[in-house]
């Protein structure tokens, strides 16, 4: 079985995450390549598609979202991912089960079918913000928190945020929606595991069943890929782990050149694996995930993590790990102008070192 080393893990990522060259893509076809695109915050979507198109422009994702092509919700491990509308018709189906063991540990309801129907019910009368959903469901479920009430909604109901949730710099109130109410449509009726496992593998593979449970926030699927594990491509990385991949899906050369990287937090392609050695160099990785659901804004040296950035206005600042070759400070330099340009284009600005 052929092993593949870090570095040509590594570049092969890069190809699959879109990172490996900045080309003309849509927006719509990033997302949709890459299943969900991490949503916490709202400016991060647009950080990361900036980061994959050279033709992407700020309008482009708010369009996308208020035409309902692109959609925001609760998805992967329970939290805020942007999908398109029809990805989330059968991705959404297919995490809730683990969406609903979420739901049993962190809202305590005593009878799970009677509130899921009393918050369908509350909800058909048009958007309301989750708080609101909270104190409409206390008359039923009085022995129940807010916050219980509140995650439990989340979590056990398909909701969807319309815009301007989830637009470039809205941090005001966030509206909730039936789902299946939004796109016009039904859900679909069960989990679509081998979509899961193809999609998954076309933008973050070779990965192993692990990666795949961390990524997904779903368990046992060992089992799901030992049954495609004929259809599918078997490598090993230099652990010894198994890594499965799509039967025609290119392994990269280790020697092809990497552009410098600036990335948002929360970005999918820090979080897409269990073991992240092959884009976090080992030893970094708590300096960009130091705990408290914290995952720092990144700059990919190299192909890999290299630094961490931040940015005020039009101020950007880079922290890098450990000093950086003069050729190298220049080229991240060069990219943190090209960044303030697109996320601050009214103000003066400056790139920073710490």
């Amino acid at each position: 079985m052929r092993v593949l080393p870090t570095r040509v893990l590594n570049r092969t990522y890069l190809r699959r995450q879109l990172l490996a060259e900045r080309l003309p893509r849509t927006a719509d076809d990033i997302v949709r390549h890459l299943v969900a695109v991490q949503g916490q915050e709202p400016d991060s979507p647009y950080l990361g598609l900036w980061a994959r198109s050279s033709a992407f422009q700020r309008e482009d994702l708010t369009a996308l979202l208020h035409d309902r092509t692109v959609v925001r919700g609760a998805m992967l491990r329970g939290t805020q991912h942007l999908s398109t509308g029809d990805d989330f018709g059968w991705l959404r189906p297919t995490v809730q089960p683990m969406l609903d063991r979420l739901a049993g540990r962190l809202s305590r309801v005593a009878d799970p079918v009677a509130f899921t129907a009393a918050a369908r019910e509350i909800l058909a009368a048009g958007p309301l913000t989750r708080p609101e959903i909270a104190r409409r469901l206390t008359a039923r479920f009085p022995d129940v928190d807010l916050s219980g009430l509140t995650l439990g909604a989340h979590l056990r109901l398909a909701l969807l945020h319309p815009p301007p949730s989830g637009t470039w710099g809205h941090r005001g109130r966030v509206t909730c929606v039936l789902a299946d109410d939004y796109l016009g449509r039904p859900l679909a009726d069960g989990a679509a595991m081998e979509t899961l496992v193809w999609r998954y593998l076309a933008a973050f593979g070779p990965a192993s069943a692990k990666d795949l449970q961390v990524w997904s926030g779903l368990t046992r699927l060992a089992g799901v890929l030992a049954g495609l594990r004929e259809r599918l491509r078997v490598f090993r990385d230099e652990a010894g782990t198994d890594l499965y991949d799509l039967p025609d899906a290119p392994i990269a050369d280790p020697d092809e050149p990497a552009p410098v990287v600036f990335l948002p937090e929360f970005d999918n392609a820090v979080l897409g694996h269990a073991d992240r050695a092959r884009i976090i160099r080992p030893g970094d990785r708590p300096l960009v995930t130091p705990g408290w659901s914290i995952v720092r804004p990144t700059v990919l040296v190299d192909g890999f993590v290299a630094a961490i950035w931040s940015r005020r206005g039009g101020t950007l600042t880079v922290e890098p790990f450990r000093p950086l070759a003069p050729g190298d400070r220049a080229a991240v330099e060069a990219r943190a102008a090209c960044l303030l340009e697109f996320a601050a284009p009214g103000d003066a600005h400056e790139v920073r070192w710490a």
